[in-house]
């Protein structure tokens, strides 16, 4: 089949990308060898929030007692927790199917895995495709680490690990970064115990060390153990009895071991070589500010050209490559303000510059934290853990960037972002009159915290 387009992945680019392409007209053959949705609908974003809601749902009401609320036993039926995620995400499949079947006979769905047998060419379920443009949402997968003695016991990663029906009686979670915190205080709530080890010294270690430490102090309050700044040496046992090594020799014991350091592209398999598109070291695409490959006519969109590996990224990533394909823009990737959020409780949510990396860039600034305890909200709710910090630039006064540990941070820190696209000044915010009593107004506060904004 020849046509217009080959889209090679149905992640949160492939799938959005497709049906807007066919709905102008190209014919566009979609590739997909497994589930509709990829990472973000079938084992990340929509089936992991879907149990933390359940494992805070677990927290609230055992720690109803400090509202004056007695909630009894509370007990988590695991079992019912995986079958309401497998519902909604079965919901979402069939979203997207009814997204495709829309998009009408433009738009054809092809299974399978695809492997390039030459330039702009893809052989899938042993058919030949080719096209006068191809675009990669491939996507990427657990990395297995370089462990001795992990091959010969049984692990899991974030996906299989949210199949368990039984929780653990102590998982050990081998990484600090998004994906071991959100599973290891998930896991806690549920009722198991929880250690979690990491080489480096503080958890979501690229954040500035007061933003890591807020969370760790929630992190040991709730009883889970962090082993942090000591190398896993060595894995040994068997199901059940699975022990970690660690540098110092000291040993931790768990039922359960989660892997969670990291993710590799999936390009292998993939036959780079033979369509000519460059990898770097790790085996990620290399794409420049318009997506394009070292291919001509191939581009890669998502998690497979690198960090941040974010689904809104991915998003973002489609509608400007489309607007690149039909000309309607010559826009690129590169200069966006990218927000993150850790869906722990308290989450973490960031934008824009660290204070780390505006020092180290050399990068002149004025900065401000603030407690989230001091939120006149926070205080009603008592939600009152993390902290708020905000760094401007002291000639043009927009902020570089912002960093947020505390309840509902993931929505706060747009406001962050909508000032930093909009190129405005911080003072809008000092300007605007804030609901009280709110979490936002916390967020007109920290900025007032500037020497400069400050009430005289």
């Amino acid at each position: 089949m020849n046509v217009d387009v080959i889209v090679v992945g149905s992640g949160q680019a492939g799938i959005p990308l497709s049906v807007r392409l066919a709905r102008a007209g190209k014919q566009v053959v979609l590739v997909e060898r497994g589930e509709l949705g990829g990472t973000c609908l079938n084992t990340g974003c929509t089936p992991t929030k879907t149990m933390i809601a359940s494992a805070r749902a677990a927290h609230v009401a055992r720690t109803a007692g400090r509202l004056g609320v007695r909630a009894g036993t509370v007990s988590v039926d695991l079992s019912a927790v995986v079958d309401r995620k497998d519902g909604i995400v079965r919901k979402g499949r069939e979203k997207l199917e009814k997204r495709m079947r829309d998009a009408g006979e433009k738009l054809t769905l092809v299974r399978g895995q695809a492997r390039f047998t030459g330039e702009r060419r893809l052989e899938v379920a042993g058919q030949t495709h080719t096209a006068d443009v191809v675009v990669l949402d491939v996507g990427a997968r657990p990395v297995v680490p370089p462990i001795d003695g992990l091959q010969s016991v049984p692990w899991l990663s974030y996906e299989t690990v949210m199949d368990l029906r039984e929780v653990p009686s102590h998982l050990l979670v081998l990484g600090g970064g998004y994906i071991g915190c959100e599973f290891g205080q998930m896991f806690r709530r549920f009722g198991a115990q929880v250690t979690i080890a990491d080489v480096v010294p503080h958890l979501l270690s690229r954040e500035d060390p007061e933003i890591s430490s807020a969370l760790e102090d929630v992190f040991r309050e709730e009883g889970i153990g962090l082993e942090l700044g000591a190398k896993v040496e060595n894995v040994s046992g068997q199901a059940g009895r699975i022990a970690l090594r660690l540098s110092g020799g000291k040993e931790l014991r768990g039922s359960h071991l989660l892997v969670a350091t990291g993710r590799r592209p999936n390009t292998d398999g993939l036959g780079c070589d033979a369509a000519g598109i460059a990898l770097d070291k790790k085996g990620f695409i290399v794409a420049d500010d318009e997506y394009r490959t070292s291919a001509p006519g191939t581009y890669a969109v998502g998690d497979v050209i690198g960090e941040p590996q974010f689904t809104h990224t991915a998003w973002d990533d489609h509608r400007i490559l489309f607007d690149l394909l039909l000309g309607r823009s010559r826009r690129g990737r590169n200069g966006r303000h990218i927000p993150y959020t850790a869906f722990t409780d308290p989450q973490v949510a960031g934008v824009g510059l660290s204070e780390r990396e505006a020092r180290e860039r050399g990068i002149a600034y004025e900065v401000a934290t603030m407690p989230f305890g001091e939120i006149a909200r926070a205080m009603e709710v008592d939600e009152k853990a993390g902290t708020m910090k905000v760094l401007l630039d002291p000639k043009t006064e927009r902020v570089l960037g912002a960093a947020i540990v505390g309840s509902e941070a993931g929505e706060l820190i747009h406001i962050f972002v909508a000032l930093m696209q909009a190129g405005a000044p911080a003072r809008a915010i000092v300007d605007a009159e804030a609901v009280h009593p709110t979490f936002a107004e916390g967020v007109q506060s920290l900025v007032m915290k500037l020497q400069r904004y400050a009430l005289s």
